[in-house]
C-alpha cells in the first residue's frame, strides 16, 4: 500500500494494482536517469524511459498529477538505490507486458 498525501489535496492510497504500477513508474524512472547519468544511456534512450513512465502513470494509476508525483516520492525513498536497479533487471519486462502502453 502506498500513502500520497499532497499539500492542499485529499490523502491518496493506492494498493493492489495501482501500487505495482507506481513501483514499475517509479523503477523506469530512477533506472534512466541513474543510467543516464553514469554513461550507460544516452539522452534519448532516458527520454524514451521516461516517456514510458509516464504513460504507465496516465493509464494505470488513478488520481491528479500531484497524488501520482506524491506516491512515486514515497515509493522512491522506501527503496535503495540497489533495490531499485535490482527491480528494473527482475521487473521491467514484467512491468511493460503487466502495464501496456499503447
Amino acid at each position: 500500500m502506498i500513502v500520497a498525501v499532497p499539500a492542499q489535496a485529499q490523502q491518496r492510497i493506492y494498493s493492489g494494482e495501482e501500487a505495482a504500477a507506481l513501483r514499475c513508474a517509479n523503477t523506469m524512472a530512477f533506472t534512466a536517469v541513474a543510467l543516464e547519468s553514469t554513461g550507460r544511456l544516452g539522452a534519448a534512450e532516458k527520454e524514451v524511459m521516461l516517456n514510458i513512465t509516464v504513460r504507465i502513470l496516465d493509464l494505470h494509476v488513478s488520481g491528479t498529477w500531484r497524488q501520482k508525483k506524491a506516491a512515486l516520492r514515497i515509493v522512491r525513498d522506501r527503496r535503495d538505490v540497489f533495490e531499485t536497479l535490482e527491480d528494473f533487471e527482475r521487473y521491467a519486462n514484467q512491468c511493460l507486458v503487466q502495464f501496456p502502453i499503447n
